[in-house]
């Protein structure tokens, strides 16, 4: 195992194709970007599978994949990791659900983030949501904005359920995407979890929340849409598999539930709120003062993934070079080149849909004592002809930290 400090700078949704209002160039390309480019330029480049054929194109399955964890075995659902995220304990036969709440009318999906609803609104119609189809098997809990987690308790309910993420249906009738049966004993789980997105849109739009929001023009968080179910599952940490320990910086219940699950402490950083608006210093701040005390930090910043999300290119080429200049520059300059250092992307989400993709994202390493390889600049294209290659499962981790 080298001995040398390491973060990983994790760009949620930073990859992306050529856009034609750009030139020809992805964001990340036209973007100004003089830190990551100099990782790129210091260090040895490549791509990394992060979304392999037979899981879902989710962030808990490429982020699991940057940290070296074995999908085949250790993949446990979206709903368990954002649970460990909040702090839910669940027992051996609960399982639980990321529910978005979401905007719809008359029966499409019009926003998969209910307009990104504010904190105490989301709250608020987390308890009407549990006062309406709660009780002491099911609860109902807030996480952050419109990201919320459905908890099932019991032998009664199953995890063996098909569904479908919201921000891949936009303007898709909610009736075409329900819930479906993978195991017959599903059929229970399935029923109830239709019946909450066909009903919830009745009970939430007359909430004075939502009348509210409409009096003001925003969009209303009237629907709700639970995916990703699973159990608790059982993950190796970062301690067991690699001798080291670690911190995770992340506004996302997902990131967090995953870092806490992999043993990894979990740094908090006030005014962090997974959009454009984060506190960008305070993340680089806490990284600083977090490799002090840790071998391996990881550093997630979501903004970039919203924004992708919203089919907004301005905010993401802004979203990428606040990322550059107020995070990753100022955390390399706190340290120098001793700082053993990776920027990537989770996945990519092309401007021009939205969704996430499968497509490998490029990936940029500095490792004190490796000699550079001719790539000069991080972006999708760039790092194609590094001296990586094309990396896949354990990879990333395994250049930093050989068992």
């Amino acid at each position: 195992m080298r001995s040398n400090k390491t973060i990983i700078f994790l760009g949620d949704g930073m990859a992306d194709e050529p856009i034609a209002e750009l030139g020809g160039k992805t964001p990340l390309q036209f973007a100004n970007t003089p830190a990551m480019d100099s990782i790129a330029r210091d260090g040895v480049n490549g791509t990394l599978l992060t979304l392999p054929q037979g899981f879902p194109t989710s962030s808990e399955v490429a982020n699991m994949s940057v940290l070296g964890c074995d999908l085949e075995t250790e993949y446990c659902g979206r709903g368990p990791l954002e649970a460990a995220g909040r702090g839910i304990p669940l027992g051996p036969e609960d399982k639980a659900f990321r529910i978005n709440l979401v905007t719809v009318e008359n029966g499409v999906l019009k926003d998969f983030s209910g307009g990104h609803i504010a904190q105490n609104d989301a709250n608020e119609l987390i308890k009407v949501l549990n006062d309406n189809f709660g009780n002491n098997n099911v609860r109902f809990y807030p996480g952050v904005s419109y990201r919320n987690i459905l908890v099932l308790r019991g032998k009664k309910f199953s995890h063996r359920v098909k569904t479908e993420k919201p921000d891949d249906n936009h303007e898709e009738h909610l009736i075409d995407h329900l819930p479906s049966v993978i195991e017959p004993d599903a059929e229970q789980t399935v029923c109830f979890l239709q019946k909450i997105m066909i009903e919830a849109t009745a009970v939430l739009e007359t909430t004075p929340v939502n009348r509210r929001l409409s009096t003001e023009g925003k969009l209303m968080a009237n629907g709700v849409w639970p995916w990703s179910g699973g159990k608790a599952g059982s993950l190796k940490t970062l301690k067991e598999k690699y001798g080291i320990s670690g911190g995770a910086i992340s506004a996302v219940d997902v990131i967090v539930g995953l870092g806490r699950c992999l043993g990894m402490e979990i740094i908090p950083v006030p005014g962090a709120t997974g959009y454009i608006d984060t506190n960008y210093e305070g993340k680089a701040d806490a990284a600083i003062k977090a490799l002090k005390n840790h071998d391996f930090v990881y550093l997630h910043l979501e903004a970039i993934d919203e924004v992708s999300h919203e089919q907004d290119l301005k905010n993401k080429i802004r979203a990428i070079e606040n990322f550059d200049s107020r995070i990753v520059g100022p955390v390399l300059a706190a340290f120098g080149p001793e700082l053993n250092v990776a920027v990537l992307p989770d996945h990519p989400v092309p401007i021009a849909t939205g969704k996430h993709t499968r497509n490998p994202v490029p990936v940029a390493v500095r490792i004190t004592g490796q000699k550079p390889d001719s790539v000069r600049v991080f972006d999708e294209t760039a790092c194609k002809e590094g001296m990586l290659g094309a990396m896949k499962n354990g990879d990333l981790m395994n250049l930093f930290f050989r068992t």
